[in-house]
């Protein structure tokens, strides 16, 4: 196997942005006296919540037995991520191994559930939107993982088959995803996913530091494109 392309999720995976949605609803919900289950939470990362699964604010109406205005929660909710996440850095790894791909002449892209306008945001912000010129994300194709679709544009892209490009996710549901898209897929639980169900990748990793690409790619039985 002949690996030709890295392909990133991003929430979670790049930054952890995942916590701070998660930390924002649930003192939403204690405020209205209930608790919001990380068990529960954590099965819709990596998708979009509340498209065909949770939705937190329409099950805090319906668990609460009250009324809320939906923009007022909403823009509470964005105001205390945006706090929570004004400091946010790179996860661990992230940098060593954008460089290590490089060297190896290795193309990237992103591949995201998330709008791009909140993708871009934290690469600007970080300033390393030039590591990865390619990002599919919900606005390239309307569907969030597991639906494979994101992959399956990313490896168009970057004009790369789908056995010569490798994922990296911490979701169950990026797993998902980028499996029903032909990818060989590398997991990197955090907090928020690790006691999610993990069977189907390819090799899981506790933190992108534990080993080098190339270290990862003699463990996967692949080499990365000669030249």
């Amino acid at each position: 196997m002949v690996i030709e392309a890295l392909i990133f999720d991003f929430d979670g995976l790049i930054v952890e942005t995942e916590e701070a949605e998660y930390l924002s609803w649930k003192q939403i919900w204690a405020d209205a006296g209930l608790e919001l289950n990380l068990e529960e939470w954590a099965q819709g990362i990596g998708a979009v919540h509340g498209d065909d699964g949770f939705h937190p604010s329409r099950e805090l109406v319906a668990r609460s037995g009250r009324s809320f205005d939906p923009e007022a929660l909403r823009d509470r909710q964005r105001r205390q991520v945006q706090d929570l996440l004004r400091t946010a850095e790179l996860m661990p790894g992230i940098q060593a191994w954008v460089e290590e791909a490089a060297r190896l002449g290795l193309g990237m892209a992103i591949a995201s559930s998330s709008p791009r306008s909140w993708v871009e945001a934290h690469l600007k912000r970080l300033g390393v939107d030039h590591w990865w010129p390619t990002r599919v994300c919900f606005d390239d194709c309307g569907r969030a993982k597991p639906d494979p679709t994101s992959y399956r544009l990313a490896c168009g892209r970057l004009e790369v088959g789908a056995t010569a490009a490798l994922a990296i996710e911490d979701s169950r549901n990026g797993l998902l995803a980028a499996k029903a898209a032909g990818l060989t897929c590398v997991v990197v639980p955090t907090g928020m996913t690790a006691e999610l169900d993990f069977t189907e990748a390819d090799l899981v990793l506790s933190s992108l530091q534990d080993a080098s690409l190339g270290e990862v790619l003699h463990r996967l039985g692949a080499a990365p494109l000669p030249g």
